[in-house]
């Protein structure tokens, strides 16, 4: 394999693709990135996996010779990241690039792949190509596009409810599915504490995908290519899943994971109905408030206490270590008397910063029932929040 390739593609694919290398692994042949150049369509492949999520991207480039290898996936970044701006980039791993043949300064006879650019040279060990795993993607039979924004939406204001408890590993994802109800497709997140609720509109084809658990890595790792591709895809991501596997394609990005094989909860037996009681409040104000009386609340519990009297709302910590703090944010509110329930101050603030409109409002029942909180300019997304006594 030879070829010459511009920095800032490289880089750029690059950067994609060894994001799904973990940096420590068992399998050697996991730790590197396969690099294909293929002579037909002028461009270099490169593709990582670390076994339940695969990722391939094109870069354009001039191919000499056609052949591939695989090379150290995060070196091989960091060395083109470090090389100047606007620099010609030279891959060689000699003949078939899986050694057997000197090339050039011993490029392939020894296993190597051969970076140049301007005078610099380093010479990686490789790995042969034949070793490194495919993932097969091939029945992926439900298939839509959703346009990148809405993908994007639901999944940045779900994943702050994604559970970390390995034990119960079906939570560790966003449940993404076509709810019979109501024509929308659905992201739901929670870790028994939170839960996230967000719907955007549902895509032609989508309304008979099976329910479905994204894990938290392919759903940062989508959100990342999103945010980098800038419109590639004429602002779709194509979309494709089984009971197994999802494949997301947007530009000449193709991104496959594994889903969860595990059944996610009745998440609707958590949403309360009966709470009648309703508090509205500036969400900035909230917002500094809580973080301002929770500095004092305990490292442990991060316990914040709201008291909702008229229109007033209190917000007090107590620390018997440290002392205690309070803080009084106006709010319009329909109940009668004093309603007093404490949450976590770290939740309150994750599903804050969520809200997009200026206001954000609390449906309550009581100091022991879950709260639902809902933001005024996105009637999509609804989250619920567990109370603690306090």
């Amino acid at each position: 394999m030879k070829l010459t390739i511009e920095r800032s593609a490289l880089l750029r694919a690059l950067g994609h693709v060894q994001n799904v290398v973990e940096r420590r692994n068992t399998i050697p042949i996991l730790s590197n990135v396969q690099l294909v150049a293929d002579a037909e369509t002028g461009g270099l492949r490169l593709t990582a996996t670390d076994l339940d999520l695969a990722i391939v991207e094109g870069a354009p480039a001039e191919v000499l010779q056609p052949g591939g290898t695989t090379a150290p996936a995060h070196m091989l970044h960091d060395i083109v990241r470090k090389l100047p701006d606007g620099a010609q980039v030279e891959l060689d791993s000699g003949t078939g690039g899986t050694g057997g043949t000197s090339g050039a300064d011993g490029a392939g006879g020894d296993g190597r792949l051969t970076v140049r650019a301007a005078r610099s040279k380093f010479a990686l060990s490789c790995l042969p190509r034949e070793d490194f795993p495919v993932m097969a993607d091939d029945d992926l039979p439900h298939q839509f596009s959703v346009p990148t924004a809405d993908l994007r939406r639901l999944i940045e204001k779900t994943r702050f409810a994604i559970s970390t408890e390995e034990t119960r590993y079906y939570l560790n994802g966003i449940y993404l599915h076509a709810p019979e109800d109501a024509p929308v497709l659905r992201g739901v997140a929670t870790d028994g504490h939170r839960l996230a609720h967000v719907d955007i509109d549902r895509p032609d084809g989508a309304a008979a995908m099976p329910g479905v658990i994204l894990p938290r890595k392919a759903a940062l790792e989508v959100l990342k290519l999103i945010d980098d591709s800038s419109g590639e895809g004429g602002g779709l991501v194509d979309i494709a899943l089984s009971d197994g596997k999802i494949r997301f394609s947007f530009g000449n990005i193709v991104l496959t994971s594994k889903l969860i094989d595990g059944t996610f909860p009745d998440y609707q037996r958590v949403i309360p109905s009966g709470n009648d009681k309703r508090m509205e409040v500036d969400c900035k104000s909230f917002q500094a408030a809580v973080d301002r009386v929770a500095t004092i609340s305990s490292e442990k519990s991060r316990a914040v206490k709201m008291a909702v009297n008229g229109d007033t709302v209190t917000l007090s910590a107590n620390n018997p270590e440290q002392g205690s703090g309070t803080d009084e944010v106006p709010v319009t509110f329909n109940g009668e008397g004093t309603l007093e329930i404490g949450f976590n101050a770290r939740y309150l603030l994750d599903i804050a910063g969520q809200i997009e409109g200026e206001n954000i409002s609390f449906d309550l029942s009581d100091g022991a029932s879950p709260t639902i909180v809902r933001d005024a300019a996105d009637p999509g997304a609804l989250y619920v929040l567990m109370p603690m006594r306090v």
